[in-house]
């Protein structure tokens, strides 16, 4: 099956005829015909759309509409409304208050097939969408993100606190100019007008919040390629896309949606019709938009460290693993450290937890600054970082383990509220793994007392990584310990034997 569409009617012979249309199509119908005791069977039914008649036995469409905006669960299942005639009094009225689309008797399957079609995988996107950003909430709640914020893009459905960018795309300049003219007067957005055969401004930053875009029964199929186009480009396809067809080509209209048009109007342009279908699809787009960025921000926050910025364990852990394999399938060599703040306990004890943050924050900044834009770098404890140097032998690993050091220790730390600037040393631990990655007992370390170190973190281990990593941060650990208990302040570099 398809989905579940709801269909009420209070006449049994439409209910029979949209059933017999709907089940051809293997959807899975069923039927009420009127209000009462509605609530119950949409909970229980959970469709996917509703097919509703305008006028209903014990109310009306636009009824329907409000009783399932006032429950959140049914609040986002589309309608479309069947009006026994073509009033467009009565579509901009079902518009307004809410109704998805209005389709007028006699029914055109076509028409009707594709507008279920569209309907659906707009539901189906925006539940996925609210699926993701309710995992990435869970995540807040069990440490591993941030809760989501609230959607406040929008107060109402006709109400935007924002001005979008509105986008006129017709086959002739004269008729972007008269549309342009006419909607200036139904919306408050801002709107510009492109001719079909030069579209390229389009796809450049920033796009526009929607494009509405014409198409002509004569067209070549130029507008129905760029629809196909624009739902495909990463640029315009969050875009809300609207297809304005010569009335009564039923087919060009369900062609359009099928190409990815979000909504159409097939009785031709109308300003005020356009203006409602505008608002309603921004409103889709605002709440999609806010929807991805939750989920975009829950997966940042889940491999990042909320105080410094850099990455964390969770991500720190698997990353080295890749580099690993990488460097074994490349035969290259790289190294792996382990950098921890010299007496860190005495600055927190001394100055306060507050100084104690501040001073982590800038060893971060310091120790980015001092690192390749490939390198990785992560907090993975308290005051200990981890450090990855991909594609570097044992000079060079020793090198940035000096350079790095130097960082930290050249220049007092400057922490708000403190009077005195306070001193910084790290002490880091270096192993490199050569190629060919066979990992055996570290050789003997070697010191290398230097003028400056910083960094944090806890312990080192290997949790929820391969045996190559837990050997290596073994191994780092190892000669991290060997330098704090040489005197601090310096690296202690050791190389697995190859």
């Amino acid at each position: 099956m398809q989905g579940t569409i709801l269909i009420l009617d209070g006449v049994s012979t439409n209910r029979i005829m949209l059933k017999v249309q709907l089940s051809a199509a293997w959807y899975h119908v069923v039927q009420a015909d009127g209000l009462a005791g509605l609530a119950a069977l949409v909970h229980r039914a959970r469709p996917d759309l509703i097919v509703c008649a305008m006028t209903l036995p014990d109310g009306t469409a636009l009824d329907l509409r409000a009783a399932l905006a006032g429950d959140d669960v049914l609040a986002a299942i589309p309608i479309i409304a069947i009006t026994p005639q073509n009033d467009r009094a009565a579509r901009l009225r079902a518009l307004a208050a809410g109704i998805d689309e209005v389709l007028a008797q006699p029914l055109d399957d076509v028409l009707l097939q594709a507008r279920i079609r569209s309907l659906i995988r707009s539901r189906s996107a925006a539940d996925d969408l609210q699926m993701q950003d309710g995992t990435s909430q869970v995540a807040g709640l069990i440490g591993l993100a941030e809760p989501a914020t609230e959607f406040t893009a929008f107060d109402t459905l006709a109400t935007p606190v924002h001005l979008a960018e509105i986008a006129l795309v017709t086959d002739k300049a004269t008729t972007g100019a008269i549309w342009r003219a006419r909607l200036k007067g139904a919306v408050a957005h801002r709107v510009s007008g492109y001719q079909m055969g030069n579209v390229q401004a389009l796809m450049k930053q920033p796009v526009p919040d929607a494009i509405v875009v014409e198409i002509p029964d004569n067209s070549d199929g130029t507008g129905l390629r760029l629809l196909a186009d624009l739902t495909a480009r990463s640029s315009t396809r969050h875009t809300a896309i609207i297809a304005v067809l010569d009335p009564g080509n039923s087919h060009l209209a369900a062609e359009a949606l099928d190409r990815g048009a979000h909504d159409v109007l097939q009785g031709g342009f109308c300003a005020d019709e356009l203006a409602l279908r505008l608002e309603a699809q921004l409103l889709r787009k605002a709440r999609s938009d806010q929807l991805r960025d939750n989920v975009r921000d829950g997966l940042r926050a889940a491999v990042l460290d909320p105080m410094t910025g850099l990455f964390n364990r969770r991500y720190a852990f698997p990353k080295l693993s890749r580099i690993a394999r990488h460097a074994a399938e490349n035969g290259h060599s790289f190294a792996v450290m382990l950098a921890d703040l010299d007496h860190f306990k005495q600055i927190n004890d001394s100055y306060g937890h507050s100084a104690g943050d501040a001073v982590l924050v800038e060893t971060a900044h310091r120790l980015r600054a001092a690192l390749r834009p490939e390198d990785m770098i992560a907090r993975i404890g308290g005051e200990e970082f981890m450090i990855v140097l991909p594609d570097v032998d044992q000079k060079a690993a020793m090198t940035a383990a000096d350079r790095l050091c130097r960082q930290i220790n050249a220049t007092p730390f400057v922490v708000p509220g403190v009077r005195q600037p306070i001193g910084v040393t790290t002490s880091i631990g270096v192993v490199i793994a050569p190629p060919p990655l066979v990992l055996a007992p570290p050789s003997a370390p070697c010191s290398v007392p230097s003028s400056a170190c910083q960094s944090g973190a806890a312990s080192g281990g290997g949790e929820g990584a391969d045996h190559v990593t837990a050997t290596l941060l073994g191994q780092a650990d190892l000669a991290l310990y060997q330098a704090k208990n040489a005197g601090r302040n310096q690296f202690t570099l050791t190389r697995p034997a190859a």
